[in-house]
């Protein structure tokens, strides 16, 4: 079974709720960064989080992926608490997170990045490994296969011979996506996956994003690109001052005014129609 065919196996049928945030507050001292966030992601859909700087989205996320404590409250993820887990173990249970820097191994080659990322949660023995041994080669074979496809997915195949360091800035944050992948997630997070890309790498970026979603692996986005988060998103959770002001489809996003007076400002709804 390939790679594409595992990620599609994990979706149950029919969408139930994924990733659950009840009551979150979390307290800097006297700060309140987030007041009382609540909102859900549903198996398989692309849910969008944004808002001006300083709203907690960011907070938001490292609450989910285990960097920081909730004041109170709980997250659940497929019915499973996340409050208390190191990150490694948040990953552990499928939620991937990528972060507004790119961070790939820029000194090796595009396949290699991806091949490293698949033995990170490889099942290889030690001794297999040093021996050489015949399960040991069919797997390095395995991974191997795995990793071209997922470069196919997200489109830089033709640069797997190249160092990562001299890709592009919108193919690096491919290639952070293909890392992202290599660790088989359930649910993807993604951190401004398209601050500092122009309009070119980022219509790139919003393909690979649908074919991953197509791949059945949920998604959940912090973006300050207006016309990107309308084209991809199923629903638009927005937040300010750590609480939610808006939630709904794109459509009812951009015509809320509160929205429009909070964060996307007065020319912003006629932007994201362009």
């Amino acid at each position: 079974m390939n790679v594409l065919q595992l990620a599609a196996d994990k979706v149950a049928e029919p969408k139930m709720p994924a990733l659950t945030i009840e009551h979150i507050a979390v307290h800097f001292g006297g700060l309140v960064a987030i007041s009382d966030l609540n909102f859900v992601v549903n198996e398989g859909e692309v849910l969008s989080l944004i808002g001006p700087n300083g709203a907690g989205k960011t907070t938001a996320f490292n609450i989910i992926t285990g960097f920081l404590k909730p004041t109170k409250g709980e997250v659940r993820y497929r019915g499973t608490s996340l409050n208390g887990l190191k990150p490694h173990q948040v990953t552990a249970l499928g939620l991937v997170r990528t972060f507004q820097r790119t961070s790939v191994f820029q000194s090796i080659s595009v396949f290699q990045n991806v091949l490293t990322g698949l033995h990170l949660r490889g099942r290889s023995r030690l001794w297999d490994t040093l021996l050489a041994l015949p399960r040991e080669r069919r797997s390095e074979e395995e991974l191997r296969a795995q990793a071209a496809e997922i470069l196919q997915l997200v489109g830089i195949a033709h640069r797997s011979r190249e160092l990562a360091g001299s890709l592009s800035y919108g193919d690096q944050r491919l290639l952070g996506v293909a890392l992202a992948l290599a660790a088989n997630p359930s649910m993807l997070l993604l951190d401004e996956p398209v601050s500092g890309m122009n309009a070119s790498e980022t219509a790139t970026f919003m393909r690979v994003l649908d074919r991953v979603r197509g791949m059945g692996v949920t998604i959940l986005l912090v973006e300050h690109d207006m016309p990107m988060v309308m084209g991809i998103s199923d629903r638009i959770v927005v937040l300010n001052y750590g609480r939610i002001i808006a939630e709904g489809p794109p459509a009812a996003i951009q015509g809320n005014p509160e929205v429009i007076q909070a964060y996307l400002g007065q020319g912003a709804k006629k932007r994201a129609r362009d």
